[in-house]
């Protein structure tokens, strides 16, 4: 079992849900991101996803694609985001920091050069656009306890389950079927699709289980106890920010640390 893995089994002893949470480094400006990363973190949030911003995000919505596009403008280097990160994740050895990224930046720097920079401090890396067909190009990144998170979609074949499940290492990360929560009989349907495909995937691996996309509110992250080891929320705490700042930004926090 990875070191990963171990520190979220070892979390979920304790706490009924596991929260993790997005933030895009650089977004509104470098200093802001590293702001908020450390209020994530000074909290006892158990896992940070940074997203290093990328022009083309395409398994993103539109509230992060814009915050990426904005990031960019203040030229954010990959070098620079892992230094910052480690330094972060130093600081808060309780909690875990990923990184998140779009694979042309990655490449650019190398993944021999990743293992390096990241092996001490960085805990896995989530690469949204690599097919895991190409799991062999991240062995480097393995061998330094850095786990690749794959990702798994609604619909995927059994098979296809059973091989990312085998490649699977720190944990899953879930996508969610569009409307999980809500009112009516077609959430209640969607709701019993969402257990029918996590169980598909328990049914395939020990490794913990991450769901996200569309989690919002702490009352759908009690919905999660019992169902996933890790909620993840990204665009509703970037929404809280830009309507209210990081005061905002820190309430929501709370609020969804309030179920745990």
């Amino acid at each position: 079992m990875s070191q990963l893995a171990t520190f979220i089994q070892q979390q979920r002893h304790t706490k009924s849900i596991l929260l993790m949470t997005h933030v895009i480094y650089g977004y509104p400006d470098i200093a802001s991101s590293l702001q908020m990363m450390g209020t994530i973190l000074q909290k006892g949030v158990a896992i940070l996803e940074v997203q290093f911003p990328f022009s083309d995000p395409v398994a993103d919505g539109p509230t992060i694609t814009d915050a990426c596009h904005q990031a960019l403008q203040n030229q954010p280097k990959l070098g620079q985001c892992i230094t910052d990160i480690s330094q972060l994740a130093a600081q808060f050895p309780s909690s875990r920091v990923l990184l998140m990224s779009y694979l042309n930046p990655l490449l650019q720097y190398g993944f021999d050069a990743l293992a390096t920079d990241m092996a001490a401090h960085i805990s896995g890396v989530i690469i949204p656009d690599l097919p895991i067909d190409q799991h062999t190009m991240l062995a480097p990144l393995v061998a330094a306890n850095v786990d690749p998170i794959w990702l798994m979609i609604p619909d995927m074949q059994q098979s296809r389950i059973d091989f990312v499940a085998a490649k699977a290492r720190g944990m899953l990360y879930c996508v969610s079927r569009k409307g999980v929560t809500g009112q009516g009989a077609g959430s209640q349907r969607a709701k019993q699709q969402l257990h029918d495909y996590l169980d598909a995937i328990k049914a395939s691996t020990q490794v913990p289980l991450a769901l996200g996309f569309g989690i919002s509110t702490a009352e759908q992250v009690s919905e999660l106890i019992g169902v996933v080891d890790i909620a993840v929320v990204g665009s509703a705490l970037l929404r809280a920010f830009q309507a209210q700042g990081l005061a905002g930004f820190s309430a929501k926090i709370d609020e969804l640390m309030s179920v745990s």
